[in-house]
């Protein structure tokens, strides 16, 4: 008997899929934590401005804080009754915060002096020659 079939008798079939899914999530994850455990966190940060590092923290204390909640969950513990929940909340509102920073810096901005410019120009403006004779813009200049 493999260890396959071995292990197949202690869980239901159903859950088979589920828990290989499970499994290669986790190593995933144990992939990325040994690629950012691989850089120093000074030298991380150094290369980022103070957004992309405010980012980074919450990023890494939502993840801490998720895993804790899967931790507790395994264990019988009930994690929306746990002080993890409101921890999970308080880093979803400065996520939230932060991504409505990084969508103003996005946002268009608007050139004040290219708009009184453009509406300026766009807008008639009477001179001497046709100031007696015409009170409605002219399309172009008249023939005489």
């Amino acid at each position: 008997m493999s260890e396959d079939d071995n292990n197949m008798d202690e869980y239901p079939s159903e859950i088979h899929d589920y828990l290989t899914a499970f499994e290669k999530s986790l190593g995933s994850v144990d992939e990325m934590l040994k690629t950012m455990m691989s850089v120093s966190r000074s030298e991380l940060v150094q290369k980022l401005d103070p957004l992309e590092q405010a980012k980074l923290d919450l990023v890494s204390a939502y993840t801490l804080n998720s895993m804790f909640w899967v931790y507790l969950a395994t264990q019988g513990i009930n994690p929306k009754e746990h002080p993890v929940k409101q921890e999970l909340e308080r880093i979803r509102t400065y996520m939230n915060k932060v991504k409505e920073i990084t969508e103003k810096k996005k946002a268009s901005r608007l050139d004040k002096g290219a708009a009184s410019r453009f509406v300026k120009n766009a807008l008639w403006e009477p001179n001497a020659e046709n100031e007696h004779t015409s009170k409605t813009p002219a399309k172009g200049k008249k023939r005489q």
